[in-house]
C-alpha cells in the first residue's frame, strides 16, 4: 500500500472516530445529569440571560456575576434560539465545540507539517485518543471553548510568521475571542507562542517583525473586546468595572480565592491528563527529534511555559490545561507517525478503574461509597472496562485509530456508568426542584451553606433564591408565610420538622415548609 492509499484510509479512519467523538458526546450529554457545581451554575446564568434579555452583564441567582465572560452563554441562548429552551440544547454546545477542537487540531498540524501526508489525520486520531480531552469536552465549561480559541490563534500565528499582516489581526481576533471565553488567561496559552515565533516557525521571521505584530495583534484584540467590555461596564456599574477588571484577573493570579493549590500540584496529575501518549515509550524514545524539528519546539514551548505559568498561580483545576491537550496530541501524531504504536502501558488504567468498580461492586465498600459508585450496576461496567484493559494489553502493539476508538469505548463506558448507576440520581438537581419549583412564587429559600444557582435552571426559576442564615431567617418567614426553606441536614436545622427530605449531591437535602413553623418560632 502506496502512501497515497495509507493516508486515504486514515482518513476515513479518522473520519469514523469523528463520528464517533460526536456520538459519544452526546451520548454523555444524555446519560449525565448536569453536574454540580460548575455546569448547574453555567446553565443557571445562560438561563437568567435568556430570562431578563440582558445579553452583556451575566447574573447568578438575580445577581452580578463577574466570573466568566459571556461568549458561552450566547452560544447556549443560541442553540436556545434555534432549538428552544431545554437541557439537551443547552448542553449540545458543549460537544460542538469539542468537534470543532478535533477539526482545529488538524488544520494546524498541516499548517506546521505541510510536507507530512496524513499529519492531519493523525493529529485528530491523537487527539481523540486521549480520554481526558472526550470527558472534559462533554461539560458546559469554558476551557474547551477557550481551546478552539487557543487552537486559532496558532493557526493565525503560523500565517504571521509567513509575513502575512492578516495573519497578526486573525491573532487579535482570537485573543479577543479567547478573552470573551474565558478572559486575559488566553494569553497564558498564546503569548510564549508568539513571544518565541522565530525561533520555531520555518520561516524564521525576525524579532523586529514579531514584536510589532504581536502589539498590532493585541490592539485587534483590545479594540474587539471594547465592543462589549465597554457596554458592560457602563451598563453593570462600579461594581461590575471592579470586578471584571481586577478581582477576575490580576487578583486570581496574586492570591487565589477558589482552589488554591501548591507549586508542584500539576506535576502528578500529568499522566492522567496526558493519556495515554505519556505512557507510550515510542514518544520517549524520539523526542531526540526536537534538534531536527524546529516545529516540535512549538510543543514544549506550549506545554512547559503554561505548566510554569499556571503552577505558579495560586488557583489549579485539572481542567485548566485542557488547551495544552492538543500540544500533546500534535507531538504524538508527528513521532508516531512510522509504524504502530506501543500502548500496553496505558492498560493500568482501565484495569484499575475495573478493579474499583469490582471492588464496589462485591460490597466492599461502606453505603455511601456504594450509592455513589456503581450499584447494582458496577459488575458489568467493570466487566466491560476490564475488556478495554485487556485489548489494550494484548494488543500491545496497534495503531492510531485503533487507541482512538479504544478511547472512544472508554469514555462511553465511563458515561455509562454515570447514566446508570445511582450517581444520576446522587447529582440530578431536579431532586430538589421537583419539590420545591410550586412554591417559586410564594418564595425559596436556602441555607447553610454557600448557593451556586444549583437549582435555578433546572427548576427554570423566574425569582432569586434568598439565602438566609438564623438571624434572617425569622424575618424571612413572615414575608413569606407560604415559603419552603432548603438546606444540608448537616449545615442547617430551622428547629422544626421537615416536610420532605432527599439526596443531592449525595448529601442529605430536607426542606421545611413555612406554614409549618411553630408559632412560638415567629417574632413578637
Amino acid at each position: 500500500m502506496g502512501p497515497q492509499d495509507q493516508a486515504r484510509r486514515l482518513t476515513q479512519i479518522a473520519l469514523v472516530a469523528m463520528l464517533g467523538l460526536v456520538l459519544v458526546e452526546v451520548a454523555g450529554v444524555l446519560l449525565r445529569p448536569a453536574l454540580p457545581v460548575d455546569e448547574t451554575r453555567y446553565l443557571a446564568v445562560a438561563w437568567e440571560m435568556h430570562l431578563n434579555h440582558n445579553w452583556l452583564v451575566p447574573t447568578k441567582n438575580f445577581e452580578l456575576y463577574s466570573d466568566k465572560p459571556p461568549l458561552l452563554f450566547w452560544l447556549i441562548n443560541l442553540s436556545w434560539a434555534i432549538f428552544g429552551v431545554s437541557d439537551l440544547a443547552a448542553r449540545i454546545v458543549a460537544p460542538l465545540i469539542a468537534f470543532v477542537v478535533a477539526l482545529l487540531t488538524g488544520k494546524l498540524a498541516a499548517r506546521l507539517w505541510p510536507e507530512d501526508v496524513g499529519i492531519q489525520t493523525r493529529a485528530i486520531l491523537t487527539l481523540i485518543a486521549m480520554p481526558f480531552f472526550l470527558f472534559d469536552g462533554g461539560l458546559t465549561m469554558f476551557d474547551t471553548l477557550l481551546t478552539a480559541c487557543v487552537l486559532a490563534g496558532l493557526i493565525a500565528l503560523t500565517h504571521a510568521g509567513e509575513g502575512r499582516r492578516a495573519g497578526w489581526l486573525w491573532f487579535g481576533g482570537a485573543v479577543a475571542l479567547g478573552v470573551l471565553a474565558k478572559g486575559p488567561v488566553i494569553l497564558f496559552h498564546l503569548m510564549p507562542a508568539a513571544l518565541t515565533l522565530p525561533l520555531w516557525h520555518r520561516d524564521r521571521p525576525g524579532w523586529a517583525p514579531t514584536l510589532k505584530g504581536i502589539g498590532l495583534g493585541l490592539l485587534a484584540a483590545l479594540a474587539l473586546v471594547a465592543l462589549w467590555l465597554v457596554p458592560a461596564i457602563l451598563t453593570g456599574g462600579e461594581e461590575y468595572r471592579n470586578a471584571i477588571l481586577w478581582k477576575q484577573s490580576a487578583g486570581r493570579m496574586s492570591e487565589s480565592f477558589a482552589h488554591a493549590r501548591p507549586v508542584w500540584w500539576y506535576l502528578p496529575l500529568l499522566p492522567l491528563l496526558f493519556f495515554p501518549w505519556i505512557l507510550v515509550p515510542q514518544v520517549w524514545k524520539r523526542l531526540r527529534q526536537f534538534a531536527t524539528d524546529p516545529v516540535l519546539r512549538l510543543m514544549a514551548i506550549w506545554v512547559l511555559t503554561t505548566l510554569l505559568l499556571f503552577s505558579l498561580v495560586s488557583g489549579k483545576q485539572p481542567h485548566y490545561l485542557a488547551p495544552e491537550l492538543p500540544a500533546i496530541a500534535l507531538l504524538a501524531a508527528r513521532l508516531l507517525r512510522e509504524g504502530k504504536v506501543s500502548l500496553y502501558i496505558a492498560a493500568v488504567v482501565p484495569g484499575l478503574l475495573a478493579l474499583v468498580m469490582l471492588v464496589g461492586g462485591a460490597g466492599l465498600l461502606n453505603a455511601r461509597q456504594a450509592e455513589t459508585l456503581l450499584l447494582p450496576r458496577g459488575v458489568p461496567i467493570a466487566g466491560a472496562l476490564a475488556i478495554i484493559a485487556l485489548l489494550w494489553f494484548v494488543l500491545p502493539r496497534m495503531r492510531l485509530g485503533s487507541a482512538a476508538l479504544l478511547s472512544l469505548g472508554l469514555t462511553l463506558v465511563l458515561n455509562l456508568a454515570l447514566g446508570l448507576s445511582h450517581a444520576r440520581d446522587l447529582y440530578d438537581a431536579r431532586a430538589v426542584t421537583d419539590l420545591v419549583g410550586r412554591y417559586e412564587d410564594a418564595g425559596i429559600a436556602f441555607a447553610g451553606q454557600s448557593y451556586h444557582a444549583e437549582f435555578n435552571f433546572a427548576g427554570r426559576m423566574t425569582h432569586p433564591v434568598a439565602l438566609l442564615d438564623e438571624e434572617t431567617l425569622d424575618d424571612w418567614a413572615t414575608t413569606h408565610p407560604e415559603g419552603v426553606l432548603i438546606a444540608r441536614t448537616d449545615r442547617f436545622d430551622p428547629g422544626w420538622v421537615a416536610r420532605w427530605t432527599t439526596t443531592y449531591r449525595n448529601r442529605n437535602y430536607a426542606v421545611w415548609r413555612m406554614v409549618d413553623r411553630p408559632a412560638t418560632e415567629a417574632k413578637p
